[in-house]
């Protein structure tokens, strides 16, 4: 007895010592009743604290009440666009059968469907006056969700969705997930203009989506390379400067990379490779920046199908911007061959690499800036370095979103009007402690507004002096300013932009579902003089899936509307492990192992 009591005991103290040890809450001046925000966020938690704590104090001082955020940290933008897609179908139909309304087969499928066809039945709903009546059920409903703000009504529970990239975001409204910022027929709020009245968070800036009516860029990303200089100096290799000095052999089980299945972001930097690749292969051809901008003018004034041209369009542009689509996808193909892991979370990588246990990695700024501050060696020699590629990414935006139906909304409007305002955009780079900046973390972001960047309107620039007194990054050096490095790239979204969902699914079935298979071809490759000496093999390697159809640019944008996902990345998977496997059969079969290894181009 007594030794049983004593077990429970010990239990007990076991499971309370942590408790009993933890930090106390900061909870500022909230008490119960006061204000609760509900924000759904990919964001880390330095930046979940910081945003926390100072919004609760902004709210006080302009509102008399502290208002403490309750955050919904429940993983990447991936999960979290799964999560509300889900919250939201079940609160809508629970609500539409409370009706008295029945809920149609396939609604919650169609509810959400941004490619849903309200304006036209399907075929079979010509003659057939079931398929005509689903149909018309199914339009019913789409149209009511879309119709109704009230939490009331329906709800996810969620009042912002503050994080991500201007894909979910843009997805996330489509679905009618979100809802506008401000009344379309309003001008923007005057917290969001200069005085001559020029806004601050520009539309749009080289291609780059950074506001809509949905929307608003909260901070500015671009994506690079991050690289340990001991670990570099040990391979004898230089410090990497383009996306392709990743493909050397001589990385081989020496990148640490992320999965774009789980990361949003990451799958935006995969982007870019590709983004890349096309800009190159169509200066190759010949064509020059402003041929561009003028003949992707007029394949969007022609509206016909993808990859169809106007006939003042030359199809070498078109052959040029298809070229480079797959040179990217070969040039990811050697990334992942040289993947020392691909990890869920795009924090680990800079992680990884400030401590020597990857070489190198693809990283988004923000991430490899925080990581190079705080791994910097005593004296502050830097152990790791971020470098953007000059011309190889653009600058996208972390957005800001209101969720349809939020319980708070008037909070929510307000917690949006403090992060897109000087308060909240203060956090993204002062140094902790500077007036207006945060409490405890530096978060190394790029604050969206101009005024905190070098500028050309004397009020702007005056902003910008007063700003750079207190933030850690130098945000007028043409290096990290994201309006100067912008203009160095210019985002042509036709060329990638409709490929964004299945390249995150292309990369796994090529570079994770067959990584044993890509590596073992990879190596025997590099054994055996590198890709130079090695053309065949090579070839075999590079060889893209011929099943359940040959997969070029134009296939790439629709093949989920003829296929089932599971489908084709089965036989996406089967296609590259036979070829890797191929691959690696005519390098090993190959003459003299042992030349010099020569870097791919």
């Amino acid at each position: 007895m007594v030794r049983n009591l004593s077990i429970v005991l010990l239990a007990a103290v076991v499971l309370g010592l942590p408790f009993a040890l933890r930090p106390p809450r900061e909870t500022g001046r909230w008490q119960p009743g006061d204000p609760v925000l509900v924000v759904i966020s990919p964001h880390n938690e330095a930046i979940r604290y910081e945003f926390g704590r100072a919004f609760s104090l902004w709210h006080e001082r302009h509102y008399g009440r502290p208002a403490r955020v309750d955050w919904r940290n429940i993983g990447g933008t991936t999960e979290i666009m799964r999560y509300l897609a889900a919250e939201y179908a079940a609160a809508f139909r629970a609500w539409w059968r409370a009706q008295g309304r029945e809920w149609p087969a396939g609604g919650g499928d169609a509810l959400l469907d941004p490619k849903f066809k309200a304006d036209a039945p399907p075929p079979e709903a010509a003659n057939d006056p079931a398929a005509r009546a689903r149909w018309e059920a199914l339009k019913a409903a789409r149209a009511a969700f879309r119709a109704v703000d009230d939490p009331a009504a329906f709800s996810c529970q969620v009042d912002v969705f503050f994080g991500g990239g201007s894909y979910d975001h843009g997805k996330a409204f489509a679905q009618g997930l979100t809802v506008p910022l401000w009344p379309a027929d309003a001008p923007l709020p005057a917290a969001l203009l200069a005085p001559d009245g020029t806004a601050l968070i520009p539309e749009a800036l080289s291609g780059e989506i950074w506001r809509t009516p949905s929307f608003c860029a909260a901070a500015l990303s671009a994506f690079g390379i991050c690289y340990n200089a001991d670990r570099l100096r040990d391979l004898g290799l230089p410090a990497p400067a383009h996306w392709e000095d990743l493909a050397d052999p001589r990385y081989f089980r020496q990148l640490g990379l992320a999965d774009p299945t789980k990361s949003g972001s990451i799958a935006k930097a995969f982007e870019m490779i590709v983004q890349e690749q096309c800009a190159r292969a169509v200066r190759d051809a010949g064509f020059n920046d402003a041929q561009v901008a003028r003949f992707e003018a007029q394949i969007a004034a022609a509206r016909r199908p993808p990859g169809e041209l106007p006939a003042e369009v030359p199809a070498a542009y078109q052959t040029a911007v298809e070229s480079g689509w797959l040179n990217g996808l070969r040039l990811i193909q050697r990334l992942g061959a040289n993947a020392r892991y691909f990890t869920d979370s795009a924090s680990k990588v800079p992680i990884d690499v400030s401590q020597g246990d990857a070489a190198a990695g693809v990283a988004i700024d923000f991430y490899g800036r925080y990581q190079a501050q705080v791994s910097a060696a005593p004296g502050g020699r830097p152990r790791m370095v971020y470098v953007t590629p000059a011309g190889g990414s653009s600058v996208s935006a972390d957005p800001i979103a209101r969720l349809r139906g939020a319980p708070h909304r008037e909070l929510a409007e307000r917690f949006i009007a403090f992060v897109l305002g000087p308060d909240g955009q203060r956090l993204w780079n002062y140094a902790p402690g500077a007036p207006g900046g945060p409490a405890k973390f530096a978060l190394r972001r790029l604050p969206a507004r101009r005024d905190f960047y070098p500028a050309a309107a004397p009020e702007l620039q005056t902003a910008y002096e007063e700003h750079r007194r207190h933030t850690v990054d130098a945000l007028g050096d043409p290096a990290v300013n994201p309006y100067e490095l912008a203009r160095q790239f210019t985002y042509r979204p036709r060329w990638t932009a409709g490929h964004f969902g299945i390249l995150r699914e292309l990369v796994r079935a090529m570079c994770l579902d067959s990584a044993e298979e890509l590596q073992a071809a990879w190596r025997a490759i590099g054994e055996r003089g590198g890709p130079a000496a090695q053309p065949e093999a090579m070839a075999l390697l590079q060889r893209l899936p011929e099943r359940p159809e040959p997969l070029t640019w134009r296939a790439a944008l629709d093949i989920g509307q003829r296929h089932h996902p599971l489908d084709y990345m089965r036989e996406w998977t089967l296609c590259f492990r036979e070829n890797y496997r191929a691959a690696r059969a005519m390098a090993e079969a190959s003459a003299a192992p042992g030349a010099a290894r020569t870097p791919p181009r």
